[in-house]
């Protein structure tokens, strides 16, 4: 009874949102999760009551010359504790919090997250950490791309679904329409034509993304292939009502009808082949070979975009080498992030997200077009709501991109985050940052002193690396933040990345 209870009411949500689409009404938002945020007047029941939130506190504003006789260590003002609880200050030992989103419009004018440290310093803890905490808030968790299914234990302690691409496992068509589809019979004929479009739209965009992978063109599309990529897509939305899947491309550009012919502007069967034979065979690669059986054939496991968080699982793909792997990181980015942006755009989410883009280094080396998608993705972050963290090693990252123009793309990623986490870093890596983004010289000497275990004299014991757990928060030009983050028992369970670097009988 209490589950049938339960079904009806996500029902009655969901015809709330739908009635909602497109009407410009407002559909209330979002609201704090009530299983782990008490209402104002605390939880009911025997033994609770009223929890307060955390008192702010009350900031008081003088000169130098008026507040030196109070506090004679004058440093830059600490960030409210409001959002998420890292650790304390390295300095005065006052807790430091973190909230990215809850800042927008007050110390920030995004909730961009640019994280960067060297492996092992503590990036994906940070990210879980922030993850746990917001998943709290009532924002929705996505993992678009785990590439070591790092994140699936703590997805599924979330509620979440964890959707395990490989052979053999769970597949993803990257023509998917998702729920756009499913609501086409509920609207208008003017506005059902309009989301065909869209559709088509989105699907011609991916293909594009997924031919300049090295698997593909190994290259943007030039002009006469996109447009026939394109036109395939809309023959075959007229003609069949399933999600096509690449090989439906495929058979249509080889079979070649009269109405491509028109489109290409040629006369002759030979002036079609040239025209079409690389793309043709481009799309065959991404259905063949190390790609053969993961993007090529119906989904088989949809996101369930009503699950409190979402990771694609990439772990598998590991074996089949760097290329596949960010190929498959491209096809699920871009997939996963679709999804999402398809539910809002016929009213069925509202819900705020928090969008984790790890091993962003691996994702750059697919070509040009996940810098396209991930620019698309940081644009309107603010607008949505999304706290989006980027995740990566070293700008380096950035300029392994093959045009200037890809490389400028990429470097704005950075700009657009208002919120810098620096970890471990080398003095070299600090320069390049400080080259975007200015570090004083004494944030760069702390920030590398966390980078080399020698520097602490006591190498040969069992001491914790300088740089493990460390994190300098500068939120726009003003100071950083230097904090320590010690994980919690459960925390150092969940989140432990290093399970091979054990030794028998070690705890992490």
């Amino acid at each position: 009874m209490a589950r049938l209870k339960k079904q009806s009411a996500a029902e009655a949500e969901r015809s709330r949102l739908v009635e909602g689409a497109g009407t410009g009404r407002d559909s209330s938002a979002w609201r704090l999760n009530p299983k782990y945020i008490a209402p104002r007047r605390g939880w009911r029941g025997a033994g609770s009551g009223r929890s307060a939130h955390t008192d702010p506190g009350a900031v008081y504003l003088g000169t130098t010359k008026q507040v030196s006789g109070l506090y004679p260590f004058i440093l830059g003002a600490s960030l409210p504790p409001e959002g998420v609880p890292i650790g304390p200050d390295l300095l005065t030992n006052e807790l430091v919090c973190f909230d990215p989103a809850g800042w927008v419009g007050r110390l920030t004018q995004n909730p961009g997250v640019w994280v960067m440290a060297q492996p092992g310093a503590g990036k994906s803890a940070l990210a879980k950490r922030v993850s746990n905490v917001y998943a709290s808030y009532g924002h929705k968790i996505m993992i678009p791309g785990d590439v070591k299914g790092e994140y699936a234990s703590l997805v599924e302690s979330l509620g979440g679904q964890v959707v395990r691409i490989g052979r053999g496992l769970d597949r993803l068509n990257p023509l998917d329409s998702g729920p756009l589809k499913r609501q086409l019979p509920y609207l208008p004929r003017e506005r059902q034509d309009a989301l065909r479009e869209e559709i088509t739209g989105r699907r011609s965009e991916l293909l594009h993304a997924l031919l300049a992978t090295p698997h593909g063109l190994d290259r943007r599309p030039t002009a006469p292939e996109a447009n026939v990529v394109g036109h395939v897509l809309a023959l075959i939305a007229d003609q069949q009502d399933d999600d096509p899947v690449i090989p439906d491309v495929v058979k249509v550009l080889r079979e070649g009808p009269q109405t491509l012919w028109s489109q290409l502007m040629v006369d002759t069967a030979e002036d079609y082949r040239d025209q079409v034979r690389a793309v043709t065979l481009a799309l065959e690669n991404l259905c063949r070979g190390p790609l053969s059986g993961l993007f090529d054939r119906p989904t088989t496991r949809p996101l369930d975009l009503e699950a409190s968080a979402l990771s694609v699982d990439l772990s598998a793909l590991l074996s089949a080498g760097p290329q596949v792997v960010a190929t498959g990181m491209l096809a699920t980015w871009a997939y996963s992030y679709g999804q999402v942006d398809s539910a809002r755009a016929v009213g069925l989410m509202d819900t705020p997200l928090v969008l984790i883009l790890d091993e962003m280094w691996r994702a750059l080396r697919s070509g040009p077009g996940l810098v396209d998608a991930m620019d698309s993705m940081t644009r309107l972050n603010r607008s949505k709501n999304e706290v989006t963290l980027m995740i990566t090693h070293s700008l380096l990252d950035l300029e392994a991109l093959p045009t200037e123009e890809d490389r400028n793309k990429a470097r704005g990623l950075m700009d657009r985050c208002d919120s810098l986490v620096l970890g471990a870093l080398s003095s070299g890596e600090l320069e390049r940052v400080n080259a975007q983004r200015p570090l004083t010289g004494e944030e760069q000497k702390l920030v590398a002193s966390w980078s080399a275990p020698a520097l602490t004299g006591v190498d040969g014991t069992s001491q914790r690396h300088p740089g493990r757990g460390k994190y300098l928060i500068k939120i726009g030009t003003r100071a950083g933040s230097p904090a320590r983050m010690d994980l919690t028992t459960d925390e150092v369970k969940a989140y432990w990345t290093d399970p091979a670097m054990s030794r028998a009988g070690e705890d992490a």
